[in-house]
């Protein structure tokens, strides 16, 4: 199983969102996600949670490509403009600090017209547990 199925199958809350990632490189991953009805707010636009959910799935692509278990300590979001019903979001990452222990992303999340929605910063620790693929297997 690779990490990239893991996390597609694992992460249940990003699944059932509809959040899938596509590609996950050393230091880069990227995720897309259909706005769909059942992700927008009572305004009409895609819910924020929805976009979060979309860039936190590729910061877990990114910080768990080592041996060891790591997990979100930090993170922020900036939302540009709003995404609407139909479109077709995609959230690109990249490790902007490798550190052994706190690693630093950075995510930006564009429209299918390569509109910036939102910009994701988060830190992660990452702890002495092992990463373990047996859990969905």
């Amino acid at each position: 199983m690779t990490l990239k199925d893991f996390l597609n199958e694992g992460d249940r809350f990003a699944a059932g969102s509809g959040a899938r990632l596509t590609a996950i490189t050393p230091g880069a991953a990227t995720a897309v996600l259909k706005v769909a009805p059942g992700h927008l707010n009572a305004g009409g636009v895609c819910q924020g949670g929805a976009i979060f959910t979309l860039a936190d799935l590729v910061f877990a692509a990114l910080v768990n490509q080592r041996e060891n278990l790591t997990f979100a300590i930090n993170s922020t979001i900036y939302y540009h403009v709003s995404a609407r019903e139909g479109d077709t979001l995609t959230a690109q990452g990249r490790m902007s600090c490798d550190h052994h222990r706190i690693p630093s992303v950075e995510v930006e999340v564009t429209n299918q017209d390569g509109v910036r929605i939102a910009t994701f910063t988060g830190q992660a620790y990452t702890g002495r547990n092992p990463l373990s693929f047996d859990a969905l297997q």
